[in-house]
């Protein structure tokens, strides 16, 4: 009976784990990409528990072998999000506070009003760039008073439709506009940094809407923001941050396919996950935060916060822009068919209507 259930159990994880790697954007089927740690974790106990069965039991070498190819598909994709892994953005030994910006990120869940919590570990943390997600109006009224003193450089977007953003700095913004790319309810923010001095960084703040039963049926809008902002980054190379919540975990075909369209690099390869949803479910927790940043930057620390009430952690990352280290980075690249491929991805976001 119990090598009867843990093949079962093995076989359901080689179906997921394939179903995973089908090419459609149907929100069950891009799913499977997020559970990918879970999915190896399952399998390597399953494996554990059949080494019990008899050695000439048939069910104990169909779920050890199952699970084995399980581990090694999933393990692909996870392990540079490990410290196993190489760093893609190297650490910052000599720091020059005049040329670091420490940006924190928080999806605030437009229900939750614990705004005291997350009032407290701005100023206890003093980032120069404050990125809120999911902020309406109320959340506009609770951080304004206290963010507004000290940080007065500001973009505010409130809506009550789950995509509001709110961006807070100390450092003055330029040419900074409000685009709704792909969909007329979802904004992005786009503006430039100003550092002391007359250098300025280019920095993109991104919520795109989620393949899931109740916001989209597929993935399709999701993935043509992205990709837009990647092909116009790819377009204009200049010093670039891009931030936000982008409801999709770093290893997923579209996030990979951003880094390699846009050039920009992942500062948490071969750091960590930092796994920022859902906060109150341990063992159900996704890197969905992100913080991507051209090869002018190396990353001084980087740290996920404690929750203060949302189903997000916040995120904090200290980002040195170092332009003269540029060629210590190995940038991604996409291919001319991949790059076809992204300009398609955006051209029928554009077209297509949702459904849901």
């Amino acid at each position: 009976m119990l090598g009867l259930m843990l093949g079962s159990i093995a076989i359901v994880l080689l179906l997921a784990t394939l179903i995973s790697r089908i090419r459609l954007r149907w929100w069950w089927i891009r799913s499977f990409e997020f559970p990918r740690l879970q999915i190896a974790c399952v399998a390597a106990a399953c494996c554990i528990a059949a080494l019990w069965l008899p050695l000439s039991f048939t069910w104990r070498l169909i779920t050890l072998t199952v699970c084995l190819v399980v581990i090694i598909i999933q393990a692909c994709y996870i392990l540079p999000w490990t410290r196993l892994w190489t760093k893609q953005v190297r650490s910052a030994i000599v720091r020059n506070e005049a040329r670091d910006i420490t940006l924190l990120i928080a999806n605030v869940l437009t229900p939750n009003r614990q705004s005291s919590t997350l009032v407290s570990q701005i100023h206890a943390h003093q980032p120069d760039i404050v990125l809120t997600l999911e902020s309406d109006q109320w959340w506009q009224d609770q951080l304004d008073p206290e963010l507004d003193p000290q940080w007065p450089y500001s973009v505010k977007i409130p809506l009550d439709n789950l995509y509001g953003m709110h961006l807070y700095s100390r450092l003055p913004l330029e040419d900074t506009s409000v685009e709704w790319l792909i969909q007329d309810d979802i904004p992005s923010i786009h503006t430039y940094i100003k550092l002391p001095g007359s250098e300025r960084i280019r920095f993109f703040a991104v919520h795109p809407r989620p393949p899931a039963p109740s916001e989209s049926e597929k993935s399709l809008w999701r993935d043509a923001e992205l990709l837009w902002i990647g092909e116009k980054i790819q377009k204009t190379p200049q010093p670039t941050l891009v931030a936000g919540d982008l409801n999709d975990v770093a290893w997923s075909r579209t996030t990979r396919r951003f880094c390699r369209v846009s050039g920009m690099l992942d500062p948490r390869r071969g750091r960590g996950m930092f796994s920022t949803f859902h906060a109150q479910y341990p063992i159900l927790r996704w890197p969905l935060d992100h913080i991507f940043v051209s090869e002018h930057f190396m990353l001084g620390n980087m740290r996920r916060l404690a929750g203060f009430g949302s189903d997000h952690f916040p995120i904090l990352a200290t980002l040195c822009y170092r332009p003269g280290r540029k060629d210590e980075h190995e940038n991604p690249k996409a291919s001319a068919e991949e790059q076809s491929e992204a300009h398609q991805t955006i051209r029928k976001g554009q077209r297509e209507e949702q459904k849901t």
